[in-house]
Formats: structure tokens, C-alpha cells, sequence
């Protein structure tokens, strides 16, 4: 074991949101494990994290959809750095299409990715955190897995599906040290949003109570809070974070 930080496994690290809350656990103190499915473009991302200053971010790429590298990969994690104490699922695709145009591979690649993933991962940590006593695990969902959205029905099963996994999780762990929860963002200004044509952005924008996006470093802060050892008594909850626009 190389290092005695605790760690924290995020899926999904080098994307937008993933890579703000690397880099906000980075900030406090953990050894993060930033998950990627593009090894070159994760190459030169954790590059620019080095150069940042953020030297305890390594990489891994697990393939999440099977279990049996989840499990490789913790046991890797594990040798290398130490068990994991904070897991964040944050690996998710979409494949729209409405029902009638949608294939059964549009429908199985993404709850693959979007939640079966998320048991693969939750079973490959879960015996080292009990054996720690100790564990946080944050499913980042999405409004569309609390309200539904034409044209996902895929995604928002598997986001819905991902707070229902989260909330039994939660019941079978509760005393045993760890939490469990989901956060659900709403619009948040990653590269995929702020890639819309602008007047369409400026129509979503205004659907919107406080009348802006979110950032991801607002979603960094809130999985950094949950994943603090001083919030013990959350666990079970889907925390909303759209800025209003759903509410619920």
C-alpha cells in the first residue's frame, strides 16, 4: 500500500461532473480513483489534474457493466491504495429514442451502464466496508430519473432505478457505519449542455426557477458533504439539486 489517505472510487471520473467531484474530494485529503472509458482522452485529463496540483488522483479503468472486473479492479484499488471508504457513481450514457423506435440495444446498454453498473460496484466494495465499519456511497441520478423525459425512457428507468437500489442499500447498512444516498442534478453547465445551440439553451434555461444552470463543482461540494464522516445520520435520501425545476 502506497498510500494511507482514504480512498475514494468515482465512476465516471473524467467527465464534467465527474471531474468536479475529484477534484473536490482530491481537495479534501482523499486518494481518488477517477474512472474512464476513453483511456486516451483520460491520459491527457489526468494530466491536467497533475498540473493543477491535484497529485492524489489516479486512474482506473474498470469496465463497469462486469462485475468481475468490479471486483479485479477493487482488489487492485485495495493493493495499491487501500480499501475503498467513499464509492460515487457517476458513469452514466444515453441512447434516446422514443418506445416505438427504441431497440432492445438501446435499452440494455444503458441500464448496463446507467445501473447494473451501479450494483457491480456497490457489491465489489461493500464487504471491505463493513469489514471497515465505515463506508459512504453517492448515486448520482438525475431529475429525469424523478420526473421522467420524453424520449428516455431507458435513462429515466435507470436513474429511478438507481435511488431504489440506494434507499435498500441504505436500510441493510444503516447500522453498520455507512450511508447511502442519491443526488439528482437538474441542468448543469457541462461541456454537453453548453455544446446546445443557444437559443435552445436559453429556452431550457428559462424553464428554470432560479434561471441559470448549475455548475458542477455545486454538485462536487454536495457529494464532498455527503461523503464527509460527519454526516452520518443522511442516508436513504435523493437529494434534489435543479435549481427548482422539479420539486418533489
Amino acid at each position: 500500500m502506497t498510500n494511507q489517505a482514504p480512498v475514494a472510487w468515482v465512476t465516471g471520473g473524467t467527465g464534467g461532473i465527474g471531474s468536479a467531484i475529484c477534484r473536490e474530494l482530491a481537495s479534501q485529503g482523499y486518494m481518488v480513483i477517477a474512472g474512464y472509458h476513453n483511456p486516451e482522452k483520460a491520459k491527457a485529463w489526468l494530466e491536467t489534474q497533475k498540473a493543477e496540483g491535484y497529485d492524489n488522483i489516479a486512474l482506473s479503468g474498470i469496465d463497469l457493466t462486469s462485475y468481475d472486473s468490479c471486483v479485479a479492479g477493487v482488489k487492485e484499488v485495495r493493493e495499491a491504495h487501500g480499501p475503498v471508504s467513499v464509492l460515487v457513481n457517476c458513469a452514466g450514457i444515453t441512447r434516446d429514442g422514443t418506445m416505438k423506435k427504441m431497440s432492445p440495444e438501446q435499452w440494455n446498454e444503458v441500464i448496463d451502464t446507467n445501473l447494473n453498473s451501479v450494483f457491480n460496484t456497490c457489491r465489489s466494495v461493500i464487504e471491505d466496508m463493513l469489514e471497515q465499519g465505515y463506508g459512504r456511497i453517492i448515486n448520482i441520478s438525475s431529475i429525469n430519473g424523478r420526473k421522467g423525459q420524453f424520449g428516455q425512457v431507458n435513462y429515466a428507468a435507470a436513474k429511478a432505478g438507481m435511488h431504489g437500489l440506494t434507499m435498500s442499500l441504505a436500510q441493510e447498512t444503516a447500522t453498520k457505519g455507512i450511508t447511502v444516498n442519491t443526488v439528482s442534478p437538474g441542468y448543469i453547465a457541462t461541456d454537453m449542455i453548453m455544446n446546445i445551440p443557444e437559443k435552445v439553451r436559453e429556452a431550457i434555461r428559462e424553464t428554470i426557477p432560479v434561471k441559470r444552470y448549475g455548475t458542477p463543482e455545486e454538485i462536487g461540494r454536495l457529494v464532498a458533504f455527503l461523503s464527509s464522516k460527519d454526516q452520518g445520520f443522511i442516508t436513504g435520501a435523493n437529494i434534489d439539486i435543479n435549481g427548482g425545476q422539479f420539486m418533489g
